[in-house]
């Protein structure tokens, strides 16, 4: 049976990605030891989905270990070495204000964890194909000199400029920019799975998502929008805004349907190819917008305070353009849109409450 190797495999990409290669007749080997708990505390654990896979899906296989351990990485890869066909990495220390706690841990988890991972496929499964799940701050904070104007609940770019008007592409550089650690990292971990494609000749694919979210995301402060948004919206608990007038947009994308995008790589694999992975113009909001969108939800209105002072590096406008991804790949498109979203995630919170 073809073997899918899936880190982070309990985190909302992961567990998506479990699912969806399950389906596909793929035995699953998933690594994650939880460490989004010690991040973000008890709130942001994932362990109940992984109990959820290890009970819904006969052909998953759960490893509790570290990606950074080359020894634990490198005896998986060995055991599975003739069937390996995919690995999806999606492990990762996602946070910004929390890479500035401990930059070691963040540095650690996000670029020598994903050498480990990418070592370990050269050196067991050379031909199988390897995606990484990156991030938009690796552009840092240069979308924050774009040309953009006020409306009434959203910062948008400005029509002087049609260059940016399905969103930001591939070309823009992810250099002399304010990234935060977090962003830095990432940095390291997305051009090192560039060059192992590009230098090896391996099947890599890398995947710089915008708001990644869906109903299985553990939301917490500080990781999480859409999620921890829905969260306070449910409970009642207050929901900070940072800045730029609470207008700041994101594009969301389904887990769904970035891994959908996966799957679509994996049948034609480039080598050390760059896709902007985002909700692009299909779904995308700002926060005023979103918050709206949750108070009509929920029937209830959200406790909402608002810091002049935005977190550093933070974007004030983020569209990703998908069209290199949809050239590249013309039968693929979003299943979900933005309301899909917020109503899957408002239920899935409702039953887990």
């Amino acid at each position: 049976m073809d073997i899918a190797i899936i880190t982070g495999s309990a985190g909302l990409i992961g567990a998506e990605a479990v699912r969806f290669f399950a389906e596909k007749g793929f035995k699953i080997i998933g690594i994650d030891n939880n460490m989004r708990k010690e991040f973000f505390g008890e709130e942001a654990s994932t362990d109940w989905q992984r109990k959820q896979l290890e009970e819904q899906i006969p052909n998953y296989k759960h490893y509790s270990i570290d990606i950074r351990d080359t020894e634990d990485v490198f005896k998986i890869f060995n055991e599975y070495a003739s069937d390996i066909k995919l690995i999806v990495h999606s492990a990762a220390q996602p946070s910004h204000d929390w890479a500035a706690k401990d930059p070691f841990k963040d540095f650690t988890v996000n670029a020598n964890g994903t050498l480990v991972m990418l070592e370990a496929t050269r050196k067991y499964a050379p031909n199988a194909v390897f995606i990484f799940t990156s991030t938009n701050k690796v552009y840092g904070d240069t979308p924050n000199y774009l040309p953009l104007v006020e409306l009434d609940k959203r910062w948008e770019i400005s029509e002087t400029h049609s260059f940016y008007k399905y969103g930001i592409d591939e070309t823009m550089s992810i250099d002399n920019t304010k990234h935060s650690l977090f962003g830095a990292s990432k940095v390291a971990a997305d051009v090192v799975v560039q060059e192992y494609g590009k230098y090896f000749g391996m099947k890599t694919g890398i995947f710089r998502g915008g708001c990644l979210t869906g109903p299985g995301h553990s939301g917490t402060a500080l990781h999480g929008f859409l999620a921890y948004l829905m969260k306070c919206a449910i409970n009642g608990n207050q929901y900070n805004i940072f800045g730029y007038k609470g207008k700041q947009v994101r594009d969301n994308i389904h887990s769904f349907d970035l891994v959908n995008m996966f799957w679509h790589f994996y049948q034609k694999p480039r080598q050390g190819e760059v896709y902007n992975a985002g909700g692009s113009r299909h779904s995308n909001c700002s926060m005023a917008e979103a918050i709206d969108i949750c108070e009509k939800l929920t029937g209830k209105k959200m406790n909402v305070k608002y810091e002049e002072a935005n977190r550093i590096g933070d974007h004030i406008w983020y569209v990703s353009d998908v069209r290199k991804f949809q050239n590249h790949f013309p039968d693929w498109s979003y299943k979900y849109n933005l309301d899909d979203i917020l109503t899957q995630i408002h239920d899935a919170l409702s039953k887990r409450a």
